[in-house]
């Protein structure tokens, strides 16, 4: 395990944890499928064109020094730029949960990823 802490920087403040390599690797895939969903969403067809199908939500969680979830309904995003994600962190003496920007998020672990390799 990487001795570098992971920061996701929130709408107002940031949090820091232990997290693995790997698994930031799985929460980017699982993220980078998102945005997927997230895409199909926006291209949905014009109105009165048929209804859109309705994509899986991002239901990624992840326990080690801390459990980690990060939720996201696709459904509701016109796009993934105005995409946000329900956040929680908890360990057993501390629990956080929060929105935070689907931009951000991907961009904290991209950042992760280039520091520790």
């Amino acid at each position: 395990m990487s001795s570098t802490p992971l920061t996701l920087n929130l709408i107002e403040g940031s949090v820091s944890f232990s997290f693995s390599p790997q698994a930031a690797r799985e929460l980017k895939a699982a993220i980078d499928r998102l945005i997927e969903c997230l895409k199909a969403v926006a291209a949905k067809p014009t109105p009165g064109g048929g209804k859109a199908t309705p994509q899986p939500p991002l239901e990624y969680r992840y326990t080690g020094e801390v459990f980690l979830e990060v939720f996201c309904n696709p459904n509701i995003w016109p796009s993934p730029f105005a995409a946000k994600v329900l956040l929680t962190v908890r360990n057993i003496n501390i629990r956080v949960t929060t929105e935070a920007e689907l931009t951000r998020i991907v961009d904290d672990i991209n950042q992760y990823l280039d520091q520790v390799g």
